[in-house]
C-alpha cells in the first residue's frame, strides 16, 4: 500500500450521522424555543466541534444552554440511524490486510466516536479513535493530528489524511499530510478542490481501488 498510515474524518466520511446530528440540533434549540434549524443548515454548520456548530446555528450567547441538552438527547438516540458509507469497511479492510495503521481523527465527541464506531462493527478495523475532549486540541490543530500519529507510533511513510471537509483539508496542510477528501458528506468536489485537496472522490470505494489494487 503506498500510505502506510490511514487517518479518516468519521462523519461523512466513514459514517451517515447527519440525519441523527440534525435531529438533536433540532430537539435542544426547539427546548428552548429557538428556531428550528433544517438539515442544511446544519450540514453547513458542523466539522469545527460541537460547539462551533451551536455557535453558527444557535449564537455564542445560547451555546451554554444548546450544549446539554444536545449531548443528553444525543446520548440517548445517537445509534437510532447511524449507517456505515459505502467503502468504509473495504478501505479499512484493505488497510489492515497491508499492515497499515488506520485509525479515525475526529472532531465528534471521542466517547460517542468510538461507541459509533463499536455499534457498526468498525473498531477491530481501528488501531485508534481519536475525538473531542479525549485531548485538549480539535483539528485543525496539528497538535491533535501530531498526538494521534504518536499513538499510533506513525512515523513514516507520510501519512494519509481521508476527508469530506476544508477542515479536514486545513488539518492535513497544517500538519503535512496528504489530503484525500470524499464527496459524501458536507462539501462538493468543488469546495474540496478549491480548499486544497490533493485528490477528490465520489466515494471510499473509489479509493480502495487506488491504494490497494
Amino acid at each position: 500500500m503506498r500510505f502506510r498510515t490511514l487517518l479518516f474524518d468519521l462523519d461523512g466520511t466513514l459514517v451517515d450521522h447527519f440525519a441523527a446530528i440534525h435531529r438533536c440540533h433540532a430537539y435542544a434549540m426547539g427546548q428552548l424555543g429557538l428556531p428550528v434549524p433544517t438539515p442544511a443548515q446544519v450540514r453547513a454548520a458542523v466539522g469545527g466541534g460541537l460547539e462551533n456548530a451551536i455557535r453558527r446555528l444557535a449564537g455564542p450567547e445560547h451555546v451554554a444552554a444548546v450544549l446539554p441538552l444536545f449531548r443528553a438527547h444525543s446520548a440517548a438516540t445517537m445509534l437510532d440511524d447511524v449507517t456505515v458509507l459505502p467503502g468504509a469497511h473495504e478501505i479499512l479492510a484493505a488497510g489492515r490486510a497491508a499492515c497499515a495503521k488506520t485509525a479515525v481523527l475526529t472532531n465528534k465527541h471521542g466517547p460517542s466516536a468510538r461507541r459509533i464506531c463499536d455499534h457498526l462493527g468498525l473498531m477491530p478495523l481501528l488501531d485508534g479513535v481519536f475525538g473531542a475532549d479525549d485531548t485538549p486540541w480539535l483539528k485543525p490543530d496539528p497538535k491533535f493530528t501530531t498526538h494521534a500519529l504518536v499513538a499510533l507510533n506513525a512515523n513514516a511513510p507520510t501519512p494519509l489524511l481521508v476527508g469530506d471537509s476544508p477542515y479536514d483539508v486545513q488539518t492535513a496542510r497544517l500538519a503535512g499530510l496528504a489530503c484525500w477528501c470524499v464527496t459524501t458528506g458536507t462539501h462538493n468536489a468543488a469546495e474540496l478542490h478549491a480548499a486544497g485537496a490533493d485528490e477528490v472522490f465520489a466515494n471510499l470505494g473509489e479509493i480502495v481501488t487506488i491504494l490497494a489494487p
